[in-house]
């Protein structure tokens, strides 16, 4: 059987699929060039560049199993692939500690102005007395919207730090750590910092103006989960305005951003990331494992 990977995968992974008599092709495919050859495929393993559509899996008359590197689905017709059959795989909890100490690393950054002072002292400023009113974390209270695998994590890790940690999710009813899982207003109305580690659901954010007005004035929001899930203009304004002092962002709605998007990236209360939440050595070999074997399990039955 012939698996297609299409935007790569480590080679442990790789040799996995291979062991157990997979025919592993590893090539980046056009869109175009993706309609014309997937037929040849018995599965295929994406990350976020390629786009698995109705129309590629009508092509895919062999498809058997669809594999995402990562835990978004946002780019893969989900629904239509289960409607014939086709089981969608992906690795929800490999680059989940990853993630978690990213969106850490941004609270960090905004708070210690890591992202500035570290570009002032390489222009040859000592800009001590501008950023001596920093901001501990210890203390504070961060808000979590959205308690899957990666929204523990960063639960977690700001525990040990000594912050306060409230959530929500409406899936989950119970949790072992101590945090207060609660309702969205209530975290939007107490956090002191915000990270948000939702899915983005038809396009649509689920963080927009009407949340920025329930948020206390100088909250710091981090977005490490999708492009989108925190509407971009409207981020904007509240900065502008001052109702959210400091965001730390890792994730946008073009990748990569268009001029349109430059004001957000180029201001100077924000903390930015090219999208590299999972891009550690740890998760990729984490990643790579996981989603081989599952396409292994997936031909073999």
């Amino acid at each position: 059987m012939k698996v297609l990977v299409s935007d790569g995968i480590e080679k442990i992974g790789a040799d996995m699929m291979k062991k157990a008599g997979l025919e592993v092709v590893e090539q980046k495919m056009s869109p175009e060039e993706l309609l014309q050859n997937i037929e040849q495929y018995d599965a295929i393993i994406v990350r976020s560049a390629t786009k698995v559509t109705k129309e590629v899996i009508d092509n895919g008359k062999n498809l058997k199993a669809i594999g995402r590197g990562g835990v978004g689905l946002d780019n893969i017709n989900v629904e239509y692939a289960k409607s014939k059959g086709i089981p969608v795989l992906n690795t929800p909890g490999a680059s989940s500690i990853s993630v978690a100490e990213l969106a850490i690393a941004h609270m960090f950054a905004v708070s210690r102005f890591l992202n500035k002072s570290n570009i002032e002292m390489r222009e040859g400023k000592w800009p001590k007395k501008d950023y001596a009113k920093g901001m501990e974390l210890t203390g504070k209270t961060l808000g979590l919207i959205g308690f899957g695998n990666i929204g523990k994590e960063v639960a977690k890790r700001a525990l040990g730090l000594g912050m306060k940690v409230i959530a929500h999710d409406p899936f989950v009813k119970e949790t072992t750590l101590d945090v207060k899982l609660t309702t969205n207003d209530e975290v939007y109305a107490n956090a002191d910092y915000i990270s948000v580690h939702v899915p983005l659901i038809d396009g649509k954010a689920c963080v927009t103006k009407n949340e920025f007005n329930k948020m206390k004035d100088g909250v710091v929001l981090i977005n490490c989960a999708r492009g989108g899930v925190i509407c971009e203009n409207e981020l904007l304004e509240a900065l502008n305005s001052g109702k959210v002092k400091y965001a730390g962002i890792d994730v946008f709605v073009n990748e990569p951003p268009t001029d349109a998007q430059k004001e957000l990236i180029n201001h100077p209360r924000v903390s930015i990331t090219p999208h590299i939440g999972a891009s550690t050595v740890e998760a990729q070999e984490r990643v790579g494992e996981e989603i081989a074997q599952k396409i292994i399990d997936a031909l073999k039955k």
